[in-house]
């Protein structure tokens, strides 16, 4: 695989670890397990079978906790280190070729970044819908978080280039929203 195109899969998928920590990992296992993905012999571990059974009960757990009131919010706490972790492992398993310095500062930085700043994202939309709705639109939230963490993880393997687009025109209709949100309880009445 080329580097290049590594990086842009390993992006994509860290972008949709901000949606959901385990969807794209779950993925990204049974790609690999399927010969779509090449991964270096130090992450073959993520296409094993215990990886799967691990990724799939992580992800069926992930995925209905998001679905309970309060637990929500709570799993917010544990997520977002959680979606820097697996983005940064995302991406560093998907950059070949290149010198372990650069392949875990790379990973680190536009793994972790993009992971954090996906989930920080939906932190805040989260956030909004509870306030807006009273919780009750919380769970429409995360149904779209879910489609969001499947759409980008499957396009990040297929068409990489492509997710790396959607995900940088996401975070930018994202922070266009949360920047008029804060200019619009910072400006007088």
């Amino acid at each position: 695989m080329d580097t290049a195109i590594g990086i842009a899969v390993g992006v994509g998928l860290s972008a949709a670890c901000g949606f959901r920590v385990f969807v794209p990992l779950l993925i990204m296992n049974l790609a690999a397990g399927a010969g779509m993905l090449q991964l270096p012999a130090g992450f073959a571990w993520l296409a094993s079978s215990h990886a799967t059974i691990a990724f799939a009960t992580a992800t069926v757990l992930e995925v209905l906790a998001y679905y309970i009131p309060g637990i929500d919010h709570l799993l917010d706490i544990i997520a977002t280190p959680a979606a820097v972790v697996a983005g940064t492992i995302t991406t560093a398993s998907m950059a070949v070729d290149l010198s372990p310095f650069l392949k875990w500062t790379l990973a680190l930085m536009a793994g972790g970044g993009m992971a954090g700043l996906v989930q920080g994202t939906t932190v805040a939309v989260r956030a909004k819908s509870a306030a807006a709705t009273g919780g009750m639109g919380n769970p429409v939230v995360a149904t779209l978080e879910l489609a969001a963490a499947m759409g980008v993880a499957l396009t990040a393997i297929f068409v990489p280039v492509m997710a790396i687009i959607g995900v940088v025109l996401l975070l930018i209709f994202f922070f266009k929203k949360l920047l008029r949100l804060v200019r619009g309880k910072t400006e007088p009445a």
